[in-house]
């Protein structure tokens, strides 16, 4: 059962949380950082930059922004992102600081210090190179939550390689897809990893993904974790462990310019192709380093960190493998869900490493509530002091839970907003110094420059919605969309001149704070993930009994959005019982069980203008069980009838 207060339920703008002086007076940030970052953007940059990061070779200019919006950051600066995140803690003299506590989901652990992790990268950088990867080559990771994910992207930065990480829930075309797009010359994958109480196979998924040969893959390493048997090819693949273990543990690291490729992670777009986001050094290391101390007010001597989120997704690149480990940090890993082998899985771990800071998103914290408080009352959570959400925007009610079951009223919570593309926080209260706002991020960072604006690019008025923008470059910008320059100036900065669409709409409260009103375009956030639901529809009309399908976003209690799918079956095709589930299992296969439709209604038509372009916008307001709004452009006004009509009779016959 859930047990929300009225005051959870009250709507958040009604109240403000102002910092304890105990906390402001131990902060990191200060007011004082929006008046220096004000008075000179680059130049505080620099400073940051200089004083979070090591530099083998200092920068001659902090931004190059000759050929927008193509930007340099710390251009003629030199360095090894691996250095700044293991060897320089060891050099310090904290090598026998904790950088890692795994737990498994079986209940294993593993506890890695920065001196271990310098070792294992060591290993795995030489293990690599041996393989025949130097700069400029790409590595899929294809991995669990484990620390060999963390050690392998690390390996690869270390050689000045790029790496390219695949959620292990993605399908093997989606993990083929992605290598292939690319070019990667070595994966790197497990014989799998456990879920949900059961070991769940990844090896074979790479193997389907390289069948045919047609891939410039020429290795495979494999790592050990569930102990299933799987097929081994004995030319192409390797044991990570025999492979590690014939290598030296120590690696002489070389430095690399400053936008050196660090790796590409594929997001949804509005096209059925996933986009490359192409990432690189210098400035994504600063702005996360940034972001550690500011937002997330570390204290690596004291703090025990745990970002929740899974390195196949960016908030597992910024803030599990470099994000932390840059500032020093000691960092809880966990493999598995919230609810194994019990619902306060989380809170067990939370209690049992003594975490501090906590980092995950409103999905997860909504579940938790419908839970109940109870069961986090069953754990000691006294020594959380920060809690963060990351992901989607978090409602005032779930923030509120947030903060008086898990943050025992006392817990500052940062909500913050960034992408994928934005590779760090952009949008954040400064915990200790800004009055939080339940739901919303509120303020773009210092050095951040944002605005929302109309349909023309003016700046709107208070409480009046509008397109969030950034309208001045930042150190962690993505550099580009691997392989196609165009793509990414029309996806990104044609909608605005010379400022950067991010896809959100947004408006300004009365005090200047920004809410989020969600995506303007055909992406949808399911339980923090982007999902395009152009490739949702291309995996449905993939299959054999499916004429046609459009896929909307609807509204969903727990996972913030969920997809909907309408489908036209193909002539001759009738449905059956089990036609809706053999479609959900489908695009499952294709894409991964993350983008699987919560439902799928099975229409006679789909509403499309006199041009044949389908009217999603109608779609979701039956999805959201809205009043359906102006149909007039239909060619047949009549099918949103007949659609909304079937709807309802689905409802009501699985209700009765």
């Amino acid at each position: 059962m859930t047990n929300t207060t009225s005051q959870d339920r009250q709507h958040g703008e009604e109240q403000t949380f102002e910092p304890s002086a105990e906390f402001a007076a131990q902060a990191n940030a200060t007011a004082a950082l929006y008046d220096e970052a004000a008075a000179d953007r680059l130049g505080f940059w620099a400073e940051q930059a200089r004083e979070l990061i090591s530099w083998d070779t200092d920068f001659t200019d902090t931004l190059d922004w000759s050929d927008p919006p193509f930007a340099r950051w710390f251009v003629g600066g030199k360095l090894n992102v691996a250095y700044n995140c293991v060897d320089r803690h060891v050099e310090a003299g904290h090598g026998d600081r904790v950088a890692i506590h795994f737990e498994g989901e079986p209940g294993d652990t593993r506890t890695i210090t920065y001196a271990d992790l310098q070792r294992e990268v060591s290993r795995a950088a030489n293990a690599l190179a041996a393989l025949g990867v130097v700069q400029g080559d790409r590595v899929a990771i294809y991995l669990p939550m484990i620390p060999e994910a963390v050690i392998s992207m690390l390996a690869c930065a270390r050689l000045g390689a790029a790496h390219s990480v695949v959620f292990g829930g993605f399908s093997s075309d989606a993990l083929r897809s992605r290598i292939l797009d690319v070019q990667a010359k070595v994966v790197i994958t497990a014989d799998g990893g456990y879920r949900r109480g059961k070991p769940s196979a990844l090896k074979p998924a790479v193997d389907e993904a390289l069948a045919g040969g047609d891939t410039p893959v020429e290795k495979v390493l494999v790592v050990e974790r569930t102990g299933e048997d799987v097929a081994f090819d004995a030319e192409r693949d390797l044991h990570w462990a025999e492979a590690l273990a014939a290598q030296p543990d120590t690696h002489e690291y070389e430095s690399f310019d400053s936008e050196n490729p660090l790796f590409v992670l594929y997001t949804s777009g509005t096209t059925g192709k996933p986009k490359g986001i192409l990432h690189t050094s210098g400035g994504y290391i600063t702005q996360n380093a940034f972001a550690m101390r500011t937002v997330f007010d570390i204290k690596p001597e004291t703090d025990v960190f745990w970002c929740t989120a899974d390195v196949g997704w960016v908030t597992g690149h910024s803030y599990v493998a470099y994000g932390p480990l840059a500032a020093g940090a000691t960092q809880v890993m966990y493999e598995g869900t919230p609810d194994t082998p019990h619902r306060g899985r989380w809170w067990e771990i939370v209690a049992k490493h003594g975490v501090t800071i906590l980092y995950a998103a409103p999905t997860a914290i909504r579940t938790a509530m419908k839970w109940g408080d109870e069961i986090p009352a069953e754990h000691d959570l006294s020594s959380l002091r920060l809690l963060g959400s990351v992901g989607e925007p978090i409602n005032p009610e779930a923030w509120m839970w947030y903060r008086r079951v898990i943050g025992g009223d006392r817990c500052p919570i940062v909500d913050t907003w960034w992408q994928t593309e934005t590779g760090a926080h952009m949008i954040a209260p400064l915990p200790g110094v800004i009055a939080t706002k339940p739901g919303s991020s509120q303020r773009a960072l210092p050095g951040i420059s944002v605005a929302v604006v109309d349909d023309t690019g003016e700046p709107v008025e208070r409480n009046v919605a509008g397109y969030l923008v950034i309208t001045e470059p930042w150190p962690a910008m993505l550099r580009g969309i691997y392989g196609d320059p165009e793509r990414f100036k029309d996806t990104y900065w044609s909608r605005f001149e010379n400022m950067y669409f991010a896809g959100d709409g947004a408006r300004y409260d009365d005090d200047g704070d920004i809410w989020f009103l969600g995506r303007v375009d055909d992406v949808m956030n399911v339980s923090g993930h982007r999902l395009s639901t152009a490739e949702i529809e291309s995996a449905l009309v993939s299959h054999e009994a499916v004429a046609e399908a459009a896929v909307v976003g609807a509204q969903d209690e727990t996972s913030g959005q969920a997809v909907v799918a309408f489908v036209i079956l193909r002539g001759g095709e009738e449905q059956t019982e089990g036609t809706v589930e053999e479609l959900r299992a489908h695009v499952g296969r294709e894409i991964g069980p993350i983008a699987k439709p919560k439902r799928v209604h099975i229409v006679e038509e789909l509403p499309k203008t006199r041009s044949g372009k389908i009217m999603r916008r109608l779609l979701k307001d039956v999805a959201d069980n809205r009043l359906v709004g102006d149909a007039t452009t239909l060619a047949d006004s009549s099918v949103m009838d007949v659609i909304s009509a079937s709807v309802a009779g689905e409802k009501s016959s699985d209700e009765g």
